[in-house]
């Protein structure tokens, strides 16, 4: 059988095995709604609010703010349609900002609203050659109307990290008496302590899986009271932000996941810039091997590059054959492949966008499979050069 090395925790992480062991109570039998008022309910409510109380001392806010959600792409999608929707329908109009390379939960849903709605426009942030937001084009976007301006905290195909304090300034400085400030954490979670690096946020997006919990688990973490419309209506859950009753299985294995996360952090992070290094310095010893954005701040977990001469799909089919699971960086959902438009906003051009592959680590990942992949993807490189 292949050895399987897993070089795509930023796409998901392995399930951890304290997650499940916390999720499995509340997976068979009797889980009471947490809405409830018998013993059973009342049992579901207060692992609900134990899980609150995590989520929100892991971003650094209330409990009373934190919204759960099935996923990062909900998280994301309330945050830009609720605050949008509260703010149309109390101005004439209505101007949304999103930076060129947010991830497709935060652009498809503003432009979907910018679609359906006349009163509602939709501008965007440059970003320079790595791909880092570029505050001078900020500033030349922001009109009396902004309702919502959401930046990453860092991207999740390069793993480069956004100034998100140089755009609450920015903001603050700007034309519009009040704009809220939306950040999709949910690459940077693993990695960075949210408490500081997200605190200029007014809205902080998370997502579990990625840190090692279970799928259709997620948050949006409100760090002021602020007008944010429920997207899903009905029953009162979540304060009247977010219909329907919580999964109590979900939000247990998400909190589960920020404890392990926050307990190994200093160790895992030092341990895998190491491996970040290595496998940077080694790759760019390949003959037309591109690191991309190598001067900017990333997160350790992420290494994305680009290979001249080898088509990225003809490579990711070749490292599966050797049990390396790797992203070219621009999957959709469906699995298929489409040009990146992080590397568009880049200024990368697509003929290479097309070569990329990005190769993410995280709590799992040893030295060995560091070594094993440096050689698999040399071997690979030369194989389809040779072939060619």
């Amino acid at each position: 059988m292949t050895t399987r090395y897993y070089f795509d925790h930023a796409a998901s992480a392995p399930r951890r095995d304290e997650v499940a062991a916390a999720m499995a109570p509340w997976q068979h039998g009797v889980v009471g709604n947490p809405s409830g008022a018998h013993r059973a309910a009342r049992e579901a409510r207060r692992a609900v609010e134990d899980a609150r109380d995590e989520v929100a001392a892991f971003v650094g806010a209330a409990p009373g703010g934190v919204i759960f959600t099935a996923g990062g792409t909900e998280s994301c999608h309330l945050a830009v349609a609720g605050v949008v929707g509260h703010h149309r329908r109390h101005h004439a109009t209505t101007s949304l900002v999103v930076s060129r390379v947010e991830h497709h939960a935060v652009l498809d849903a503003a432009r979907a609203i910018a679609r359906d709605f006349t009163d509602v426009s939709l501008r965007y942030v440059e970003v320079d050659a790595d791909g880092v937001v570029d505050l001078a084009s900020l500033r030349e976007v922001l009109t009396p109307d902004v309702a919502l301006v959401s930046v990453m905290t860092a991207n999740n195909e390069t793993g480069v990290l956004q100034p998100v304090d140089g755009v609450r300034a920015t903001l603050d400085a700007g034309p519009a008496d009040t704009v809220v400030l939306h950040t999709d954490a949910v690459a940077a979670a693993p990695w960075l302590a949210l408490p500081v690096v997200s605190a200029p946020a007014d809205l902080v997006s998370l997502c579990a899986h990625k840190l090692g919990g279970p799928v259709n688990a997620g948050a949006l973490v409100m760090r002021r009271e602020l007008g944010l419309d429920p997207v899903v209506p009905g029953g009162g859950q979540e304060r009247g932000r977010r219909g329907g009753t919580v999964d109590v299985a979900a939000v247990v294995g998400l909190a589960a996941a920020l404890r392990a996360t926050l307990r190994e952090a200093r160790d895992v992070t030092a341990r895998v810039s190491g491996y970040q290094g290595r496998l940077t310095a080694a790759l760019a010893q390949i003959p037309g091997c591109r690191i991309t954005a190598p001067t900017a701040s990333r997160v350790a977990g992420v290494v994305h590059v680009t290979f001249d001469d080898v088509e990225g799909e003809e490579l990711l089919y070749l490292l599966d054959e050797h049990g390396v699971c790797a992203s070219a960086a621009a999957s959709c959902s469906s699995g298929a492949t489409e040009s990146s438009h992080v590397l568009e906003a880049m200024g990368v051009d697509p003929g290479r966008a097309r070569r990329s592959l990005r190769l993410s680590m995280g709590a799992s990942t040893t030295s060995e499979d560091v070594d094993a992949v440096i050689a698999i993807v040399s071997r690979a490189v030369a194989h389809l050069r040779a072939s060619h």
